[in-house]
């Protein structure tokens, strides 16, 4: 695979931004897949809002067929960053309202559309009139008051843990929510919207939401912790959550696109990456747990779908994406509209992700200690 530049890298002690040969890079990514065990990573880099360098290390599959850049990975939550960016872009057309609620979009009461297989157990809310005040802004800071997922309740039963937008507590629920308000209230097919307004006019072929026959061709299986292999899920439908199949090609392309602000107004894309909703719990997960003291919380904010943070070099946004068998981070810097992206097809990559995207963008102040549950000495 031929690397398409260099990526500037910026050290410790660095004042400024300077070059560093891509072997380095590749360097610190095949330590880190040694240190690990990952089979398999693909890293993209992205330099004043364009992509600078993509490059896929190891395999996609236990037969040992080698990932490559237009390899179909699992993009998994990284799903709801540009789920978010696609909401922002609706407020910015005045298509919605993000702090007017999903209920007023919808011509019906929410609990009236009962439990839908493709969305959501919205019946179980009945008796709690707290839907009626759940709007976009909070589902996309994770602050509507649901679980992540109703089927992880003791029940499988969907309910309010605290008010809306009174707290952070990760849920894509929530996500399934606002997704159902857009497809049902304002007749929008998220998946059809995406590609209409972002995957075609950039050129990403093989991106969607649904799963497409063509991806079959050259797709990426996983590796668990005990590095056991697991099959690609063909995922059947569209979940703004997390259903995101994509390449590291593709990816970084939407990446460059948003952190330039391609579709939207300059106030508006600095709205998506604007902290709004403070976080008190210690870790992301798990979910509903108490505040931690003032000492131990993260100064990091949600966001339109991101996390906003801010540290030596000025402030950024990061979105990770986790599975049984997947891990994924993307960590971006306003300053310099500098990003990279990492997409592993191995769960096992991601005790190396502070490593990784301190080498490609120096220290940046990612809260890894509250996004993944443990510290990095090196940020």
């Amino acid at each position: 695979m031929a690397i398409l530049g260099l990526i500037p890298l910026l050290g410790c002690e660095a004042a400024s931004a300077r070059p560093v040969a891509s072997s380095q890079i590749d360097a610190a990514v095949q330590a880190a897949m040694e240190k690990t065990g990952a089979k398999g990573v693909a890293v993209a880099f992205i330099e004043g809002g364009k992509t600078v360098y993509v490059r896929a290390y190891g395999v996609r599959n236990a037969k040992e067929d080698p990932l490559t850049p237009d390899t179909i990975m699992y993009g998994a939550s990284l799903t709801k960053a540009v789920f978010g960016y696609f909401v922002t872009q609706l407020a910015a057309e005045k298509k919605l309202d993000l702090d007017r609620p999903i209920a007023a979009m919808l011509p019906r009461p929410i609990p009236s559309y009962g439990n839908i297989d493709a969305y959501g157990a919205w019946g179980d809310l009945a008796g709690d009139d707290r839907w009626k005040r759940v709007t976009p802004r909070h589902v996309l800071n994770h602050a509507t008051g649901f679980a992540n997922y109703a089927s992880l309740e003791p029940d499988g039963k969907l309910r309010f843990h605290f008010d809306p937008g009174s707290r952070y507590s990760y849920s894509g629920e929530g996500i399934s929510l606002l997704q159902f308000g857009i497809e049902k209230g304002l007749g929008l097919s998220v998946e059809d919207e995406l590609q209409r307004r972002f995957f075609r006019p950039l050129g990403m072929r093989r991106t969607s939401l649904v799963w497409q026959e063509s991806f079959g061709t050259n797709l990426a299986d996983g590796w668990d912790e005990s590095g056991k292999s697991e099959r690609h899920d063909d995922r059947s439908r569209v979940r703004a959550a997390g259903s995101m199949d994509t390449t590291i090609t593709d990816l970084a392309t939407m990446v460059a696109a948003m952190v330039r602000g391609y579709g939207l107004p300059r106030a508006w894309r600095a709205e998506f990456a604007r902290g709004t909703q403070a976080i008190t719990g210690k870790t992301q997960f798990p979910t509903l747990q108490g505040d931690a003291p003032p000492a131990e919380r993260t100064r990091a904010k949600a966001a339109l779908g991101v996390i906003a943070f801010s540290g030596p070099q000025g402030p950024g946004w990061l979105k990770g994406g986790h599975n049984d068998v997947t891990a994924n981070t993307l960590v971006c810097l306003e300053r310099g509209r500098r990003c990279v992206l990492i997409l592993g097809n191995d769960v096992r990559i991601e005790r190396a992700f502070p490593a990784l995207v301190r080498a490609a963008l120096g220290v940046t102040g990612v809260p890894y200690r509250w996004e993944y549950g443990f510290d990095a000495a090196d940020d």
